[in-house]
């Protein structure tokens, strides 16, 4: 697998389509998502291009909201980013924003399921006294999940369809999804912190 453009340049690229501090913390928390996957799915010489994946995921998101996934591969290529990366990126939007390239690479389903569900877990975690994601279990994220007017902008039909895609129960994918999120949070607020300074 290969990127054609480096995580420096990738971070350059992000920063310059997307300027809302929600929106670069989601995708470094997504970076960080994928390359704690990548290790525990056994793709460990793939870290670093799972976590570009994530990084750059929703690049046009911000600038073109209802065209999400549709302005992407333009915006890649005008910087020399792989094809291939250019389709697992945008395969995230399967059957939601009028993409049709269905996850097949067991990167791209994870990228469908767990995408979503970080925004689900990162809104639990602030409201607990903590304020944290480590020491979040997965029978407090449930109750959560349960609850359609939490994080009501996360879709739990498209979480629980990206479960079914990586062949796993949904609780399955909650318990990963805590454990990468407790993998990423200290370095993604460090991160967040030195653009602020």
């Amino acid at each position: 697998m290969t990127s054609a453009i480096s995580r420096e340049a990738a971070w350059e690229l992000l920063c310059k389509h997307n300027k809302d501090t929600f929106h670069l913390q989601h995708a470094l928390t997504v970076e960080g998502v994928m390359k704690w996957y990548a290790g525990d799915l056994g793709h460990a010489g793939e870290t670093d291009y799972w976590g570009m994946v994530g990084l750059l995921h929703d690049i046009d998101f911000e600038e073109y909201p209802d065209q999400h996934c549709l302005k992407a591969p333009e915006l890649l290529r005008a910087e020399c980013v792989s094809e291939e990366m250019i389709r697992s990126i945008c395969s995230h939007g399967w059957g939601i924003t009028g993409v049709d390239t269905k996850p097949e690479h067991k990167m791209e389903k994870v990228l469908f399921a767990a995408d979503e569900l970080t925004g689900i877990v990162w809104a639990a975690a602030i409201i607990r006294p903590s304020k944290s994601v480590q020491d979040m279990e997965v029978k407090s994220l449930k109750k959560k999940f349960k609850s359609p007017a939490f994080a009501a902008g996360c879709s739990r039909e498209v979480i629980e369809k990206g479960a079914a895609l990586l062949g796993w129960e949904l609780d399955t994918l909650l318990e990963k999804t805590i454990l990468a999120m407790r993998s990423c949070e200290d370095s993604v607020n460090v991160y967040l912190g030195s653009l602020a300074q």
